[in-house]
C-alpha cells in the first residue's frame, strides 16, 4: 500500500499560509513544470526560522540581516547603521518575522512561477 506524500512538505517551516498560497499557484502547471518550480522555488524561499534567528542576532549586536536575507538591501544597510533604528525595528521584526518570510516567499513563489510557466 502506498501513501500519497505532499511533495510541499519537504520546505522546512512552511507556514498555512505559505503552504496554501503555493498550491493554488502551481495548479495550473502540469508535472513537470511543478517538478521544475520544486527546484527552483525550493533554492529561493527563505526558512522562517532563519529569519527569526538572523533577527535575534541584531539584538546581539549585528542589525539588518534579516532584511538583506529578503533582498532589502536599503533597509539592511539603514539597520545596520542605526542598530535596527535603536532596535526598535528589530523588535517588531521578532514580532513579524513570520509575515516577513511570507511576504518574500510569496515574492520567489511568483517568480518561480514564471520561470517553470515559460518551460514545456
Amino acid at each position: 500500500m502506498t501513501t500519497f506524500q505532499n511533495p510541499y512538505m519537504m520546505f522546512d517551516g512552511m507556514t498555512p499560509e505559505e503552504f496554501t498560497f503555493v498550491q493554488q499557484a502551481t495548479a495550473s502547471l502540469n508535472e513537470g513544470q511543478q517538478k521544475y518550480f520544486m527546484s527552483i522555488y525550493y533554492n529561493k524561499r527563505r526558512n522562517p526560522q532563519d529569519l527569526l534567528l538572523a533577527t535575534l542576532a541584531g539584538v546581539l549586536g549585528v542589525s539588518g540581516i534579516q532584511r538583506f536575507l529578503t533582498d532589502q538591501i536599503g533597509m539592511g544597510i539603514l539597520y545596520f547603521f542605526t542598530g535596527g533604528f535603536c532596535f526598535i525595528g528589530t523588535i517588531v521584526d521578532l514580532i513579524n518575522y513570520k509575515s516577513i518570510a511570507n511576504e518574500y516567499n510569496q515574492k520567489m513563489a511568483f517568480e518561480s512561477f514564471n520561470i517553470a510557466k515559460m518551460t514545456n
